[in-house]
């Protein structure tokens, strides 16, 4: 029979990592303790000094964040993981760990915009300049790295207009300076999007999203080459106190049990979404990587399996159109969250990317009539016509 090595994708989700204590549990341990003791104090002497094993302080590690990081890094293929307090703890750590005074960053224009603060504000502080460029486009990559880059940071599929960043194209200009490539695969997921296989050398994720999938928690993910892991991020990890909660970390390994299951229901129904959505008057534009006329269709087709669960509706009304849609939905929630079991929709330009500029919202083609949707595994009929009846009310909304 096949070692845990070889245990394929969905068995990987439900026992990869896992580790009963003496009780035999079937479920995972919570280990709700903030420190450890040590029989005496020569133990603790070596723990400390990594001549001996063992657990130290909760900020350093616990033993249920490790099945949790186990089964993450064999879920990704590769790396060694260590979790985090938010997403955005596992996006600005990996930043950080990879740059010093006076170095440069490279990054699609189109991000989160807390990742585009980070990247753009806070890393200025320390003497880090990052330039942003249009992730589609190979050239603008290959103009933007420099000799001095040492990161390279790209949100693909990119939050909310789903465009596409080639991954292995901009992994091998970042390994002709020497420059790490760090992809956020929050939204394509592990199950979609393989970074690593790739050419990334950093992966990072909210765990918030399809991981947990209910809503439950805050986290996020940072999955790495081990020297990288232990000489720069373990140190910043300890010393600055981002450290994920047990109780949190135990939720997220009962998510990934049903992650597989969850996200192929989504990815299924963002199909006939997308098909409804298209062939309706009231929208400009729809965008969704799985659709075969995607701007970027032929990545999309090299580098994930499948479409994922989002899709970026442009209303032809402008923002009273999104706003008549949001409000005539009865099924799905009107939310910033994403990855839910819930179906979620959000008007990005007047919350999750309200900070930005107008003029960078629309280089970004975040337009007053887009609505992200995060689609749940709700039946796809009732979702079908949610939908529809909103649609419905944006036209008659703008009509005449």
């Amino acid at each position: 029979m096949a070692g845990a090595d070889d245990w394929k994708t969905g068995t990987v989700l439900v026992r990869g990592g896992s580790k009963r204590s003496p009780y035999k549990e079937t479920s995972e341990a919570i280990f709700l303790t903030s420190g450890f003791v040590y029989d005496s104090a020569a133990e603790a002497e070596a723990r400390f000094a990594g001549t001996a094993p063992g657990y130290l302080y909760g900020r350093y590690a616990n033993p249920t964040n490790t099945m949790l990081e186990e089964r993450l890094s064999a879920l990704e293929g590769g790396g060694v993981c260590r979790l985090t307090a938010s997403g955005m703890a596992a996006v600005t750590a990996a930043i950080m760990c990879c740059v010093r005074a006076g170095d440069h960053v490279v990054a699609g224009r189109a991000l989160f915009s807390s990742c585009r603060w980070v990247l753009e504000t806070h890393l200025k502080r320390f003497g880090v300049h990052c330039d942003f460029v249009d992730a589609t486009d190979i050239e603008a990559w290959r103009a933007a790295i420099r000799p001095d880059t040492r990161a390279i940071f790209i949100e693909t599929p990119a939050n909310p207009t789903l465009e596409l960043t080639n991954i292995a194209a901009v992994a091998a200009l970042a390994k002709a300076v020497g420059a790490r490539v760090i992809v956020d695969n929050i939204f394509a997921t592990p199950l979609v999007q393989r970074p690593f296989e790739l050419g990334a050398d950093i992966v990072v994720y909210s765990t918030t999203k399809h991981m947990d999938g209910q809503g439950r928690t805050l986290g996020g993910a940072v999955i790495g080459p081990a020297d990288w892991v232990t000489g720069e991020l373990d140190p910043f990890l300890r010393h600055t106190g981002p450290a994920m909660s047990p109780f949190v970390a135990w939720n997220v390994l009962k998510g990934l049990e049903t992650m597989e299951l969850r996200v192929a229901r989504s990815i299924e129904t963002a199909g006939r979404l997308f098909a409804l959505a298209r062939a309706h008057p009231a929208v400009a534009r729809v965008l969704w990587p799985g659709d075969p006329d995607h701007p970027q269709a032929a990545i999309a087709a090299s580098q994930m399996r499948g479409g994922g669960t989002l899709l970026a509706i442009d209303l032809r009304g402008g923002q009273p159109a999104a706003y008549a849609f949001l409000d005539a939905l009865q099924v799905v929630d009107i939310s910033n969250n994403l990855g839910d079991a819930k179906s979620l929709a959000t008007h990005p330009a007047t919350t999750t990317h309200r900070l930005l500029d107008p003029a960078v919202q629309a280089e970004l083609g975040i337009t007053p009539g887009l609505v992200r949707l995060s689609v749940g595994i709700e039946d796809p009929r009732d979702l079908e016509a949610d939908v529809a009846q909103a649609l419905a009310a944006a036209a008659a909304a703008t009509a005449g």
